[in-house]
């Protein structure tokens, strides 16, 4: 990129900026794929399996609702510290988790990671949306892809390398190099313009908004395991979520500057794009963190092991992801993109339902490849397309929208997957296992001590109690399908708008 374009405004070193970025959000990705091959093991030492999808939805669920406050305190303060502040929320998130000793130590502990999780992601692509055409940002958010992706590879093989070699615990504290190393790159690469404006923060906005998501993912985890369906906790979250969504659409509609502007739905891209984003978001949550368990339980495989053949799903994310920035960077043109990965991740969910203990390595293969393939385009397309298409003054609040949906997608996604999940096991493992036996602890080490036709009894239970899951998966990647579909296909730009640009229809 050469030294003429909008970028050297705000920056020492454009590639010095990317290079932050990148490692931003490697850093703000890594800890919600690291954690999952080690589940497992860290539900067999901690106990508390009904709790296990937790570990992954209270990284996803904080970081979901601080994510558009860190656009407007960006704004208000700078971008450089609110950047500065969540890496340090994040890297004492990592020091605790790796200190826990109970599973509600560790999933506290997570939560403060969002905290700061959140603010790396909305404010490291806000930047680059701000100081980079949108011709141009479709290849960069392909690379950016294809690091999420890289983080995905990393994720499981690191978790799985440290937690059979070393311990669990080094899957956080390897994150505080990283932070430290991000913290200084972005202090060298960005320079702050100087410029602040006045900004009225829409904290009614924020209360009813995270009120609404907690209450929703709070009952989706809890109703029918930890408490029954009709139990008057679950009925008061219920109401909660029911009251204050209405309640925050009124608020927003009257706000100065809202926090989630009632705007951007007027933009058919914006609602296509953030709705399918939801949905891909929740069939890669949802595989990254019961296929490890799969491996592990029914398998018998090593959590080394099971990372290295969860790499052909993140390879094909980004193969996906950095092919579709490339060709919408050259074309100008996105709308088949979506089209044909949705179309591929619902195939890709389907065969999953056909998984046994027995399923041959190769076919393994075959399926993750295919469903990291369809999520590829989700991860460059819809960034792009949305910031193409909203007036450059919502940059902010339109990616921050985006990132919401997409981490509301997951929380839920999980949540629901995860009660499925452990209502199944629990009704196919009743008659399996031994009486006294805590099939909360109940993981890979357990099943492997057994006698072999208990063993395979136990695979074959866990196997079945996933399949209802990959097809809820499927059926919601084959509505993303649909969704795209109705995509308006607007030209992309080759510069960067203005702050006075209008909308484009």
């Amino acid at each position: 990129m050469s030294a003429s374009t909008p970028l050297t405004d705000h920056i020492r070193s454009p590639r010095l900026l990317l290079a932050a970025v990148a490692t931003m959000l490697l850093l703000s990705s890594l800890d919600q794929t690291i954690v999952s091959t080690a589940l497992p093991t860290i539900v067999a030492e901690l106990g508390g399996i009904d709790h296990l999808s937790w570990v992954v939805t209270a990284y996803l669920l904080t970081s979901t609702v601080v994510a558009p406050l860190y656009g407007k305190l960006g704004d208000l303060y700078g971008r450089k510290l609110m950047m500065q502040i969540s890496v340090v929320l994040f890297l004492l998130g990592s020091a605790l988790a790796g200190q826990a000793t109970s599973m509600l130590f560790l999933i506290l502990a997570r939560a403060l990671q969002g905290v700061g999780g959140g603010g790396l992601f909305v404010v490291a692509l806000t930047v680059i949306a701000d100081v980079v055409p949108p011709r141009e940002r479709g290849k960069i958010q392909g690379i950016f892809g294809g690091v999420f992706s890289l983080s995905a590879i990393a994720g499981p093989l690191i978790g799985g390398y440290f937690t059979q070699h070393l311990t669990w615990r080094w899957i956080f504290y390897v994150n505080i190099p990283l932070g430290i190393f991000a913290l200084v790159v972005f202090a060298l690469a960005f320079k702050p313009t100087g410029i602040r404006t006045g900004h009225k923060i829409d904290y009614l906005g924020a209360v009813l908004l995270t009120a609404a998501l907690s209450s929703v993912v709070l009952f989706t985890s809890l109703g029918g395991r930890s408490f029954a369906w009709d139990s008057s906790f679950i009925l008061g979250l219920i109401a909660i979520a029911v009251l204050a969504l209405p309640v925050f659409l009124l608020v927003e509609k009257r706000a100065i500057e809202p926090i989630l502007p009632l705007a951007l739905f007027s933009h058919s891209t914006f609602v296509i794009f953030v709705m399918i984003g939801a949905i891909v978001a929740a069939g890669m949550f949802g595989a990254a963190t019961f296929l490890p368990l799969y491996l592990q339980v029914a398998k018998g495989m090593t959590p080394t092991a099971s990372g290295l053949q969860m790499v052909p799903m993140m390879l094909g994310t980004m193969v996906g992801s950095i092919g579709s920035g490339q060709i919408m960077g050259r074309t100008g043109h996105y709308r088949r993109l979506p089209q044909v990965g949705m179309a591929v991740l619902t195939l890709g969910m389907l065969s999953l339902t056909q998984l046994q203990p027995d399923t041959s390595r190769l076919t393994l293969v075959a399926m993750m490849a295919m469903i990291g393939v369809g999520m590829g385009p989700a991860m460059s397309v819809g960034t792009t397309a949305i910031q193409n298409a909203v007036p450059r003054q919502m940059l902010g609040v339109a990616t921050s929208g985006l990132t919401l949906f997409r981490q509301v997608g997951g929380s839920v996604g999980v949540a629901i997957f995860g009660a499925l999940f452990a209502s199944g096991l629990a009704a196919r493992l009743a008659g399996l296992l031994a009486p006294g036996t805590n099939a909360g602890a109940f993981g890979a080490a357990q099943v492997a001590a057994l006698p072999l036709e208990a063993r395979a009894a136990v695979a074959k239970a866990f196997t079945d109690s996933m399949h209802p899951i990959f097809a809820i998966a499927a059926g919601l990647a084959s509505v993303a399908f649909v969704l795209s579909l109705l995509i308006v296909e607007k030209p992309i730009e080759n510069r960067v708008r203005r702050p006075d640009a209008g909308p484009k229809h």
